[in-house]
């Protein structure tokens, strides 16, 4: 039996070995971290990856989980609604968005590994550092000294994947974009319908909030996942960034001139007992992610900047495609027609998101609106934000028509 070694058991490295065991193939994971433990806050899995997810057998744990996303909703700092994006089953799609907790998804789909794949099926605390391979096999090299031989590696461990590193050792540092982002999440009074992502602002600052838990909405409340985001003329911690780093408070004072119907942002933030930060980076799309019997697979081979809520998506879909080519072709050509499928089409979503991906209408409507008492429908067409709107939902492959 082909075996197949993944290197991180993140949401892309889990979701590709229930695909990967689905398709035959002997999977074993490597997990850097000695306990995966539910870390995070909210992240959105989109309609053409939740269809994917819902292919494995998953919709009702995603429901029991998550929040079926009824739109986006793009918002001026003045509460003017600019556009309502829907991303429902009922809009057409054929399977629904998800605001769901990292953790929480990344614990359903570990679950699923342990129960199909096998309870050894994915060993923790044991950093991949590298590979060697002939034309026969490959050999995972770990930090602690031992060795794995595998028929194929996948390097799915994230940002600062080594496999990646050893494949492209002149990289070079990562790109940043001169935004700072801080997040956290907060059980509240639900706003609105409890279904609605909004998004408020413009590039320089934006606020973001979504409720990412079924379980509190029978009680009219909701775990409420926000993202402050704020341009720096300066960068802080771009080379040790790191998720778990606490934030200072000196973020919300910008926010405190959102006027929302409906929250109070810097309330929000203010109420949330731990918030972190992290730059908003990304690095240049790759040339090639596969080298013989060793490939790239979500943020290891196309990290992004969180806009558009693509960046767990395009990991699922990485996911499905690579099963679905080594089914084909089980030997590097499989790889490599992975690669040709997915490559070009995440280049084309980490470029549109450093143009601001959807979000590009905040800052039309910001150029144009003056103050509360203007009106959206007299300065913007409809078809100039539909245009945006289509246009990115095509880079991004999840048309109602192609989903």
């Amino acid at each position: 039996m082909t075996t197949i070694a993944i290197a991180g058991a993140g949401i892309g490295g889990l979701t590709a070995a229930l695909y990967l065991h689905r398709k035959g193939f002997d999977v074993k994971v490597f997990e850097a971290v000695k306990e995966i433990k539910p870390l995070g806050v909210g992240i959105n899995v989109m309609p053409h990856s939740s269809k994917l997810l819902h292919d494995l057998g998953l919709g009702d744990k995603l429901d029991f989980t998550g929040i079926r996303t009824r739109c986006i909703e793009y918002r001026t700092k003045y509460g003017h609604v600019i556009q309502s994006d829907p991303r429902c089953v009922e809009a057409g799609f054929p399977a629904p968005q998800y605001s769901i907790h990292r953790g929480a998804l990344q614990f359903l789909l570990l679950s699923e590994v342990h129960n199909r794949v096998g309870p050894g099926s994915v060993q923790t605390g044991i950093p991949a550092t590298g590979y060697r391979q002939n034309d026969d096999g490959v050999t995972v090299l770990f930090q602690d000294g031992s060795e794995f031989a595998a028929d194929f590696l996948i390097g799915a461990e994230g940002l600062r994947s080594q496999i990646r590193q050893q494949m492209h050792p002149d990289e070079g540092p990562l790109k940043y974009e001169g935004t700072m982002m801080f997040r956290g999440a907060v059980e509240m009074d639900m706003i609105g319908d409890g279904k609605t992502m909004v998004i408020a602002g413009d590039h320089d600052v934006k606020f973001v909030t979504y409720p990412i838990s079924e379980k509190l909405r029978k009680q009219g409340k909701a775990l409420t996942n926000w993202v402050a985001e704020l341009r720096h003329s300066s960068p802080r911690h771009i080379d040790d960034a790191d998720w778990t780093r606490g934030a200072t408070i000196d973020y919300i004072t910008p926010f405190r001139e959102f006027q929302m119907a409906d929250m109070n942002c810097a309330a929000i933030m203010e109420a949330t007992d731990i918030v972190t930060e992290f730059p908003m980076v990304d690095r240049d799309p790759l040339d090639f992610w596969t080298d013989g019997r060793v490939t790239l697979l979500g943020d290891a081979a196309h990290p992004m900047y969180p806009i558009g809520a693509n960046g767990a998506s395009q990991a699922i879909l990485d996911a499905h495609m690579l099963a679905e080519c080594l089914g084909q072709q089980n030997s590097p050509d499989g790889l490599l027609a992975y690669e040709n499928n997915r490559r070009p089409a995440t280049a084309n979503v980490v470029l549109s998101n450093r143009q601001g991906g959807p979000e590009r209408v905040l800052d039309i409507a910001a150029s144009r609106v003056t103050g509360p008492d203007d009106r959206i429908e007299d300065l913007i067409t409809p078809e100039e934000l539909e245009q945006v709107a289509a246009g990115y939902r095509n880079v991004a492959g999840f048309q109602k028509k192609a989903v």
